[in-house]
């Protein structure tokens, strides 16, 4: 039986990726094991089909924290018997690569972002030099991997001279009679899921409530800036119009998805990793059949363009978005059509056609489907 070792430094509670991917893998007769970290406020794991180790670490974040987890990373791996090592981004990879050389076995990389270009280290040039380095001295001298969107995968190709898969971190298919149609109660619902950082659009998205009449906003996620997005919303006076919810399993997650109205993914233009990005929460909002407001960048664009399913909003002040929304709450016929057309869009952008790529990358390490 081939053992396969997944590497991540998140608590493994939200991580809908990584456990459709070791989901797939596990359709080939591995042992598949998840390594991520836990932290002060991480939730129950839900039963997986693969098994799991969080790491208890002592830095929580910071440069002491990537070395404590890659170093903590590079002892596991190293005295375990395994057949691939998949190292998901740029901050799994130095503990990943050591021990597999040292093993001499497969190693795969998962890059679910372009990591050196991350609005958090925008403006830390040493910070950012010194992962440009990491990714610079390994990355090439790695046989297997695959990223994201089009954009990213050609980044690398520039960058490094290595051709990159292109998986998308699309969601399992359901059936549009198994979802729970919303509740007619005259407010239309809009909805932000996913981590709440710097760069996401989500000051503007508050602010912007003040001007709309008969909405709600609803933001699903934690992350650095969530205590400062709740005084906000106390300071707006915004408490009645805006609800903020910690993170849930992504299991549960898609129960809050279908009662949305709008899904919106308003990333700001601070890095190529947002204006190449292709977000989870755009598939998730496609799946849900709920139609998206999205920033005018290529990969998000192509989706909606092509399927004719939302539309795109220039991030200028909270009036305009708020005017953006008013229009789309107006326009009631054209708001149905982009909600029909979402049918089609959650019909082929499904993991299970996503998967067979996939499938073809690991069956060159030797895994059998």
């Amino acid at each position: 039986m081939k053992r396969i070792l997944l590497a991540v430094t998140n608590d493994l509670s939200t991580d809908n990726r990584v456990h459709k991917i070791s989901c797939t893998l596990l359709k080939s007769g591995a042992k598949v094991t998840v390594i991520g970290r836990k932290k002060p406020n991480s939730i129950a794991l839900d039963n997986r089909p693969y098994q799991t180790k969080r790491f208890n670490l002592l830095f929580k974040k910071g440069p002491c924290f990537y070395m404590e987890y890659n170093f903590r990373l590079f002892f596991y791996i190293l005295f375990r018997k395994f057949d691939i090592v998949v190292s998901n981004d740029l901050d799994t990879l130095l503990g990943s690569f050591l021990a597999y050389k040292i093993k001499s076995t497969n190693l795969v990389y998962d890059s679910h972002e372009y990591f050196t270009e991350v609005p958090e280290l925008q403006g830390r040039k040493r910070t950012q030099s010194i992962w440009k380095s990491i990714e610079k001295r390994i990355l090439p001298k790695i046989k297997y991997a695959y990223t994201v969107s089009e954009l990213i995968a050609l980044e690398y190709q520039k960058l490094y001279g290595i051709k990159m898969n292109v998986v998308r971190n699309l969601p399992y298919y359901i059936n549009s009679e198994k979802l729970v149609k919303p509740e007619k109660t005259g407010t239309f619902n809009i909805l932000y899921q996913g981590s709440l950082n710097i760069g996401r659009g989500l000051e503007q998205l508050i602010d912007s409530m003040q001007f709309i009449e008969n909405a709600k906003l609803i933001i699903i996620g934690d992350g650095d800036i969530t205590q400062q997005l709740k005084e906000q919303i106390q300071n707006k006076n915004l408490t009645n119009k805006i609800e903020l919810k910690a993170k849930i399993p992504f299991s549960d997650l898609i129960k809050e998805t279908q009662k949305a109205s709008l899904g919106v993914s308003l990333e700001e233009n601070i890095g190529l990793n947002y204006y190449y990005a292709l977000p989870n929460k755009l598939f998730d909002y496609i799946q849900a059949r709920v139609p998206i407001l999205i920033s005018p960048f290529p990969e998000m664009h192509k989706i909606v363009d092509k399927y004719d399913i939302g539309t795109t909003y220039e991030h200028k002040t909270p009036q305009k978005l708020a005017e953006k929304i008013n229009k789309i709450i107006e326009q009631k016929e054209l708001y149905q059509k982009w909600r029909n057309n979402t049918e089609q869009a959650a019909q082929e952008l499904c993991w299970e056609n996503e998967e067979q790529i996939l499938i073809d990358i690991y069956s060159k390490t030797g895994l059998s489907f």
